[in-house]
């Protein structure tokens, strides 16, 4: 399966990282190209549901790859792990929060089940500079972000 693991320093102590890492609703000023949702209230625990749509704006809504996934661990002010679980989108994913002296190590993970098999996994090598970039620029905006929450 391929892995993804970037990491971004945050000049802002853990507790204020992960609470603006868990406000799913405004995941969408900082993670690009994405609107991002919980599904039936809050999100907060192991079992929240979160609905992401990654794409251009047409219309007024965001068109593109949605991805959806489950809570699977949920531990303030250090960890979430999610599953994804959409079509397109399929595999697990980790936000942690690592403490150091002047803040925080915001560092994020992804395990990818890639779409169209032997095809996908041929393919990996070509997208994931793009995909690397992508979540590295989504990490900058969310430095910036996380600076200023509060809540």
């Amino acid at each position: 399966m391929p892995e993804l693991t970037l990491s971004m320093d945050v000049e802002v102590p853990p507790e204020q990282v992960f609470a603006a890492l868990a406000d799913w609703s405004r995941q969408g000023e900082w993670m690009l190209l994405t609107d991002v949702a919980p599904v039936g209230g809050a999100a907060h625990g192991v079992g929240g549901q979160v609905r992401a749509v990654t794409g251009l704006p047409v219309g007024g809504r965001r068109r593109g790859v949605l991805d959806t996934f489950v809570i699977t661990a949920w531990d303030p002010p250090r960890r979430i792990d999610v599953r994804h679980t959409g079509k397109v989108v399929r595999g697990t994913g980790t936000f942690e929060v690592v403490p150091k002296l002047a803040g925080s190590t915001f560092v994020w993970s992804e395990q990818l089940d890639l779409p169209l098999g032997a095809l996908g996994r041929l393919g990996w090598p070509m997208v994931r500079p793009l995909f690397a970039f992508g979540v590295w620029l989504s990490l900058s905006r969310f430095r910036d972000f996380a600076r200023h929450y509060a809540g």
